[in-house]
């Protein structure tokens, strides 16, 4: 019952939706500094290769140099074992038609997928009396509708990964908006994430009984492409309202995944875990 193997997920495929930035970006190394085969697919195809191939270039047996942790000031990652590889499969999941030739190329290449990630998503924000119907209906197709279409499509490998004791995974990347009530105008996004974290317990029920377990991170702030212009204006005041003190970091988000995807997290289904520092339990008098 050592770490190494309650946490191994060398050689397991992964699917991470968004993989190529932000919060998957980070899920996305983490995965392949453990030694995972990790596909990429978002709508930006030229960020796709690129963080595959800043990925597939990180060194064997050596501290990784997340460019996240430059950023951020966290620690690199421990050593590990051997790294694992990256690859691109870019669509836009807008486009129905992207997302089933994503998955058709996906069954090309693989017969079997240990991990799907849903990461993909979007965000809106406008004044309540402004805002618009499209923020509605491109935040739910990202955020909600495709989470199912794709989790659906990839189903068929999910099955031919899962054994006895080692379950196939679906990690939905959810939000603590999705829980609490944000100040922020994000009326479409917040709704979203909520729905996700649902439908993330819906499919535990359904596909617990095919062998997949199916799990939400309800992640609060991270250094990311979203985030970049609230923590920009709000940084100190989201700070203080975390009792650990301080914004996620990579391993945060990362090491949350590999949990759920090792045999560590394997009997983990059904949960919404906040991955906040404690915001949502935090209090200002």
């Amino acid at each position: 019952m050592d770490s190494a193997s309650l946490f191994n997920v060398k050689d397991k495929v992964v699917l991470v939706t968004g993989g190529a930035k932000g919060i998957g970006r980070m899920i996305s190394e983490g995965f392949v500094a453990n030694g995972a085969k990790v596909y990429i697919s978002s709508r930006d195809a030229k960020a796709c290769e690129q963080a595959c191939k800043e990925l597939n270039a990180l060194g064997t047996n050596s501290f990784y140099p997340l460019p996240y942790c430059i950023q951020t000031g966290a620690d690199w990652f421990p050593p590990h074992p051997g790294k694992g590889t990256a690859h691109s499969i870019p669509a836009d999941f807008y486009k129905l038609e992207d997302c089933t030739r994503m998955v058709d190329e996906l069954k090309k290449r693989e017969s079997k997928l240990h991990v799907l990630v849903n990461n993909s998503g979007s965000n809106w924000g406008a004044p309540y009396d402004e805002f618009p119907d499209t923020a509605w209906s491109r935040v739910l197709t990202l955020n909600l509708t495709r989470v199912f279409t794709i989790t659906q499509g990839v189903t068929p490998l999910l099955e031919a990964a899962a054994v006895d004791g080692d379950p196939a995974r679906i990690i939905n990347i959810g939000s603590v908006d999705g829980i609490r009530v944000p100040s922020l105008e994000t009326f479409s996004y917040s709704a979203s994430k909520a729905g996700l974290h649902q439908l993330s317990r819906v499919l535990a029920h359904h596909l617990g009984k095919r062998n997949i377990t199916s799990n939400a991170l309800a992640c609060g702030p991270f250094e990311s492409k979203m985030m970049a212009a609230t923590l920009k204006n709000f940084k100190e005041a989201i700070v203080s309202g975390i009792p650990l003190g301080r914004i996620g970091s990579p391993q945060d988000v990362a090491g949350a995944c590999l949990f759920l995807a090792s045999r560590a997290g394997s009997y983990v289904n059904g949960a919404t875990i906040a991955l906040d520092g404690g915001s949502l339990v935090g209090s200002k008098l």
